[in-house]
């Protein structure tokens, strides 16, 4: 089958897609639902591993999820595109990612709102952040002000402009559809024509000359419902931490597979991959942790060419008031996973071929970022409007037009955004093959006479990452350790000790790299598991299984041989 990935899709589309999906790879995808939305919509969750190599709980595991922001479709996609790269990796030859397939294990979400995206999708869009559900105002009252909708029929929510003397904004010298800031000094130059600008709807209670723009009664951010750092402070938060049916439900999904060692959410806007902490100076992390997000970052960098940014130290306009209660702050705190806020799509790179200001979310876009804008989206399709003449129903006449906000500046037109999401795929693979993985390398039976044997079973972290992830899981013991036992037939038993026994924490590779300068590795990624048992012979030892269990690196098991 083909998975829609090159446009956006509504709700029943989806879940067919992803039904058709399970029927057509049984041995690699599996469906569940993991919880319902607000608005009684099932909630999907993809589960991706090669079943001829072991269960996907059985393997490390990487998680994706997409959509938690209703207007941010390209998430969405770019899960569904994930998808389809990890399933046809054998028709492509594509032997890294089989490898991913034959030893880890992908969970994507590809769609965490299905309430929003589906107003955000229907044919007369209604923009929300997050949730359908109503709040703080539970009964849906429309309080006075300004209700953002599409009022023209144009299946389009633009902006709408109206003469007034004393208006903030002018027409651009070089495109009239371009408005520009008056200047500070309030002097318009002679015969421009200046104007208020309001987004595109109608006005509840209108009084005939004031316009309040209020909280509307849809108004969560389901990305600040999350228990870290939750606090009423944030708009949106909800009521308390996992209030809301879809952070609830994705937390314990989430929870229920210790064997996830990697997260990444996939948003819209900024062209750029956001990591921890969002009220915390990388200065006050664990310098490991930081260090480890570096050099993750940087493979996303070279594949993507998005920048890697703090949220703290780099997007947070006023580090007095820190906002929290996201999802990549909830894993790393909570659960000690490197968490990612992958930010598709770049609108001002595309049109200029410079990366957009860190402070673009606060102070906007430039003057002359808006015309090259402008001129970007000529060339690609109707998404920057003349402005057309409209009689409003509160407001008289008014136009409406300007840049399609949510077709162009928040997602890329559905022509490039293939071209814009597939790089992110070949990264998430490679998070995944950086995730520790167990491995016993030997295990060897010794005769000591009398029917008693000593087995030694040598068992090995293979991967980059060490089992417990994080310095913040380390420090906060939130891995259960490494633990071991011989499965035994009748006739053998252990003696002198238990058989299960706890092995603590291995390093990974990534230890290494830290001690390159000595050239002295030892082996901090290795541990040696002794156990004296009683056999009444040979060939029943020869039968003793070793097995080794992590949480996270997985489990693995080999048969005993008997050493010479």
């Amino acid at each position: 089958m083909t998975l829609p990935c090159d446009r956006f899709v509504r709700f029943d589309e989806l879940t067919s897609a992803l039904h058709e999906l399970a029927h057509d790879y049984p041995t690699l995808v599996s469906l569940e639902q993991y919880g319902t939305s607000f608005e009684g919509r099932p909630l999907w969750l993809v589960s991706v591993t090669d079943s001829t190599t072991g269960s996907h709980r059985a393997k490390p595991a990487y998680w994706v999820d997409a959509n938690i922001h209703s207007i941010e479709v390209t998430g969405g996609a770019a899960a569904l595109y994930l998808l389809h790269h990890l399933v046809t990796a054998a028709e492509r030859n594509d032997e890294t990612t089989l490898q991913a397939l034959r030893t880890c294990t992908f969970y994507v979400v590809p769609r965490a709102n299905p309430d929003g995206v589906e107003a955000a999708l229907a044919d007369s869009p209604i923009y929300r952040r997050s949730s359908m559900r109503p709040w703080p105002w539970r009964e849906r009252h429309q309080w006075p002000g300004l209700v953002q909708r599409d009022i023209n029929g144009d299946g389009r929510v633009l902006t709408m402009r109206i003469v007034d003397p004393n208006g903030a904004w002018m027409p651009h010298a070089d495109d009239a559809r371009v408005m520009v800031p008056v200047p500070a000094d309030g002097i318009a130059p002679a015969g421009v024509t200046r104007y208020r600008l309001l987004s595109e709807g109608t006005i509840e209670d209108y009084d005939g000359f004031t316009v309040p723009t209020p909280a509307r009664p849809e108004s969560l951010d389901l990305n600040r419902n999350f228990p870290a750092g939750w606090g009423t402070s944030t708009r949106g938060a909800g009521d308390h931490p996992l209030s809301e049916p879809e952070i609830d439900a994705l937390v314990r999904a989430i929870v229920a597979r210790p064997n996830i060692c990697g997260y990444n959410a996939y948003h819209t806007h900024g062209g750029v991959l956001l990591r921890p902490s969002s009220t915390t100076s990388d200065s006050k992390l664990p310098p490991f942790d930081v260090w480890t997000w570096k050099e993750l970052g940087a493979r996303c960098t070279a594949l993507t060419s998005y920048p890697v940014h703090s949220v703290y130290e780099d997007f947070t306009w006023d580090k007095a008031e820190t906002m929290s209660g996201a999802a990549d702050d909830w894993v790393y705190e909570h659960l000690g996973l490197f968490g990612w806020t992958t930010e598709f799509w770049d609108l001002v790179y595309a049109a200029t071929g410079k990366r957009a200001s860190t402070d673009i979310w606060y102070v906007g876009l430039t003057a002359d970022d808006e015309l090259a804008i402008a001129q970007w989206c000529d060339e690609h399709g109707e998404y920057y409007l003349a402005w057309t003449a409209f009689d409003h129903p509160q407001l008289g006449a008014v136009e409406i037009g300007g840049l399609d906000t949510f077709r162009a500046y928040v997602n890329p037109p559905e022509s490039i955004l293939v071209d814009e999401i597939r790089p992110h795929a070949e990264f998430a693979v490679f998070q995944a093959l950086a995730a520790p993985h167990l491995d016993i390398v030997s295990a060897l039976a010794t005769a000591l006479g009398d029917d008693m044997w000593q087995i030694d079973v040598g068992i090995a972290n293979t991967g980059w990452l060490p089992t417990h992830i994080s310095t913040q899981a380390a420090n906060e013991r939130l891995v259960l350790p490494l633990i071991a036992e011989l499965d035994m037939p009748d006739g053998v038993a252990v003696v002198g000790g238990p058989n299960r026994v706890q092995l603590g924490q291995l390093s990974g590779r990534s230890a290494q790299r830290l001690n390159a300068g000595s050239r002295n590795d030892g082996t901090p990624d290795r541990v040696l598991a002794r156990w004296i048992v009683r056999a009444r012979d040979a060939d029943a030892v020869a039968r003793v299984t070793a097995v080794a269990k992590h949480p996270r690196a997985g489990s693995v098991q080999r048969a005993v041989m008997i050493a010479d």
